[in-house]
């Protein structure tokens, strides 16, 4: 199973539409470093989110790992609920995911499914910055492998 240690994941996102009402789409890139089976990786990525109700997104994410070899490559599908408080200075979120990477050979490909909670917290009118966190679990056979990391992301509301 990789180690992987990551200093920050920055996201930047732009949004359609209110930060967290039905309808709502955001689409944002992912830039951060992963060091995994003993090669330092740039982390680049693409993500899409939609916001099916008020509050609860689905989304898809695609990052590749660049720098190292064995090739690797990763999808994700997250859900992610925005806890409504009346202060909407502050929102408190839960998550979800499920992620599938590809990894070439003599690598096997693997699953990874966990959660993530944090805080976002509206700097602007168009604009917030989330800090979180996030719990990673695989499992291998009888296994089970776990890891966490801190998530920061910003987004841009249009």
């Amino acid at each position: 199973m990789k180690k992987i240690i990551l200093a920050l994941l920055t996201t930047t996102t732009i949004y359609a539409g209110g930060i967290f009402s039905i309808g709502s789409k955001n689409v944002g890139i992912t830039v951060g470093s992963d060091n995994s089976l003993g090669n330092n990786y740039t982390v680049l990525g693409a993500n899409v989110n939609y916001f099916i109700l008020d509050n609860l997104s689905i989304g898809a994410s695609y990052q590749t790992f660049l720098g190292g070899t064995p090739d690797i490559n990763q999808v994700t599908v997250p859900v992610t609920y925005h806890i409504p408080l009346e202060n909407t200075t502050y929102r408190p979120y839960l998550g979800a995911f499920y992620n599938h990477t590809f990894i070439d050979d003599p690598y096997n490909d693997y699953n990874l499914y966990g959660g993530r909670a944090g805080v976002s917290l509206q700097t602007s009118p168009s604009s917030f910055m989330s800090f979180g966190w996030v719990q990673e679990f695989s499992k291998s056979g009888e296994d089970t492998e776990s890891r966490g990391y801190p998530e920061v992301t910003g987004g841009f509301s249009f």
